[in-house]
């Protein structure tokens, strides 16, 4: 199973939607091998085993939103509903309502995602707080060096000048 589906190809479909990483109904149900109203169905007859936290379905307007960034038909043939999107402890109770092999193989494939997204956001918060870092060790740094131009580029109020080059004296003719 995990040469079929790459594990990049389903971190792409986890969304953010509401502050949480979910995924939509429908692209379980393709990753499971089966029609999202069966997947559904399954659902709704263990509907206890899946708390606002682990299912929620979208609000009109983020379907409208998920609509227009996802091209799909709104008019025949289209979804007629608001789909059901499923956090990373929804999708692990699906396990228990879908219980098919090819099932169990994907939760496990699908919790590997997850893992691999959030190991790549916390890599993404250490690299930029590196840069952070890097940035006001280096602005210190540049601004002791711009100080050091402005002193330099000041002009010297001695009376004692010198000047430096040749002096252009007038000749009388």
């Amino acid at each position: 199973m995990k040469n079929i589906i790459p594990i990049e190809s389903i971190t792409q479909k986890i969304l953010l939607i509401r502050g949480k990483k979910v995924m939509l109904d429908s692209d379980l149900a393709k990753l499971y091998g089966v029609e999202t109203k069966v997947l559904l169905q399954s659902v709704k007859r263990n509907i206890e085993r899946f708390p606002n936290d682990f299912m929620f379905q979208l609000n009109q307007r983020e379907f409208n939103f998920l609509r227009s960034q996802i091209v799909t038909s709104n008019g025949r043939g289209g979804r007629r509903y608001k789909p059901y999107v499923f956090t990373e402890q929804g999708v692990a109770m699906l396990s228990s309502a879908l219980k098919s092999k090819r099932a169990i193989e994907i939760n496990i494939l699908i919790m590997r995602a997850f893992v691999k997204l959030r190991e790549i956001i916390s890599s993404n918060k250490k690299m930029s707080e590196r840069i952070d870092k890097l940035e006001k060790k280096y602005d210190e740094q540049f601004l002791i060096v711009f100080e050091v131009i402005k002193q330099l580029m000041k002009p010297i109020k001695s009376k004692d000048e010198r000047r430096i080059g040749f002096i252009k004296n007038k000749i009388d003719l």
